[in-house]
């Protein structure tokens, strides 16, 4: 049997053993539908690699699960399977209490894919990296990447890319769940029920060299894939078969991968105060009530693994999950409540010192049990900033705006501290 066979069988084996694989409910495509109890890691940065060809449309990379957790496919250029038809790319959506994949499809219109920015003529709303024009299609070069292909058919929009963004600064790679809180508009509904192409036989086969990849695996290469893009199919190809016959995937890599949570649930929620603060959305009496609740269930999940040799059960899992969404919908009725702030220096400094504790424990730097006390000192400073707003009509003496700085470079030097003590934590989903 040649290697290709063996990666193709393994691929489907994978596919097979995936958790919770259901038949899907959209008419408009075959598919299989795959739920995963945590988040995907968030989408790498990369630079679209040069059209290889006219004619060929470009494809959002994406993160996949398989037998060895999740798995990064390369995004690629690659021929539609007919003329005048545009990739609606797949997407993860926290559906039931898990993330669920939505798998893409060829159709006439670009339906929804989650809000999630992927790039490049896909910035979370349609498509605007060209369009199909007589049969032939013509690519904006605003967004496109030629390089040395000479092309014809070429316009130049960049309008359509500032009004189609979703800015998604932290490149979140999921809909919901403390995710992208886009939903489909009443014309991407439409789309999706009209008639689909599935993914071209080279669009399934990527992906299967890509399951069998080892250097794609989340679980090895903690969200920075080794190939994140490619011109066609076939260049990646010969690199995952050098791979594979490098470097095979093991057992031991399996269970890694399964047991790989690569999106924490604490630094999600430290995510969104943070940006609930920048928004004005959080005051800092409302961003304390999160800290608290956050440094609660950070000091729990901390003392669950100590008593548990580094892990926890099965049950604690459900405990903190269900606290998590109980946070989670605290935190979503605090900046959705009507009490709004205008975003000033402090404020900043209070998400900035957020947003540090999210990047710690999504790097591993931190673990639960330093993000507990940063949260609980960060919650009594921001509890202080509101009181004494509130004494003082909504505003800040410059007495008090410089003992809340004072406050805040104690903080910060915690906060560094914390994260190169050398005590590391691999990223997990609690």
């Amino acid at each position: 049997m040649s290697l290709l066979s063996k990666m193709r069988g393994m691929a489907l084996a994978a596919t097979i053993a995936a958790p919770m694989l259901v038949l899907p409910v959209t008419q408009a495509h075959a598919g299989v539908f795959i739920s995963v109890g945590f988040a995907p890691p968030a989408l790498p940065v990369y630079v679209q690699p040069p059209l290889p060809a006219p004619g060929y449309l470009w494809t959002p990379g994406y993160w996949a699960y398989g037998g060895a957790g999740y798995y990064w496919v390369p995004g690629v250029w690659v021929q539609p399977p007919s003329v005048g038809v545009l990739w609606t790319p797949g997407y993860w959506g926290f559906v039931g209490g898990a993330y669920a994949w939505h798998p893409g499809y060829w159709g006439p219109h670009i339906g929804f894919y989650g809000g999630v920015n992927y790039g490049f003529g896909y910035g979370g709303v349609g498509f605007f990296g060209g369009v199909w024009r007589g049969g032939v299609f013509a690519y904006n070069s605003a967004v496109a990447n030629f390089g040395s292909v000479h092309v014809t058919n070429v316009y130049v929009d960049r309008t359509i890319v500032e009004r189609n963004t979703i800015v998604n600064e932290n490149h979140v790679s999921f809909n919901g769940g403390g995710g992208i809180a886009a939903r489909p508009s009443p014309m991407e509904m439409q789309a999706e029920h009209e008639n689909h192409f599935q993914p071209t036989a080279n669009q399934t086969q990527h992906e299967t060299f890509a399951a069998q990849d080892r250097s794609q695996l989340a679980s090895v290469n903690h969200g920075t894939p080794g190939t994140m893009a490619s011109s066609n199919v076939n260049a990646y190809h010969q690199v995952a078969l050098q791979h594979a016959q490098s470097q095979p995937i093991s057992a031991a890599d399996r269970t890694a991968g399964s047991n790989y949570n690569p999106n924490m649930r604490e630094a999600n929620q430290d995510q969104r105060v943070a940006n609930g603060l920048r928004s004005g959305q959080m005051t800092s009496g409302e961003a304390a009530r999160a800290d608290r609740t956050q440094s609660n269930i950070d000091q729990q999940v901390h003392n669950d693994r100590v008593a548990n040799g580094g892990s926890l059960t099965n049950q604690e899992r459900q405990q903190i999950n269900g606290e998590q969404n109980a946070a989670s919908r605290q935190i979503y009725d605090e900046k959705h409540n009507g009490n709004t702030v205008t975003p000033n220096e402090v404020d900043n400094r209070e998400a900035n010192q957020q947003q540090r504790t999210a990047n710690g424990l999504r790097s591993g730097q931190m673990t639960s049990g330093e993000a507990a006390r940063t949260n609980q000192n960060q919650a009594k400073l921001d509890r202080q900033v509101h009181n004494e707003r509130t004494s003082n009509g909504g505003a800040l003496t410059a007495q008090q705006k410089k003992q809340a700085n004072h406050e805040e470079n104690k903080n910060s030097r915690q906060i560094y501290n914390e994260k190169h003590n050398n005590k590391t934590a691999k990223p997990k989903e609690h």
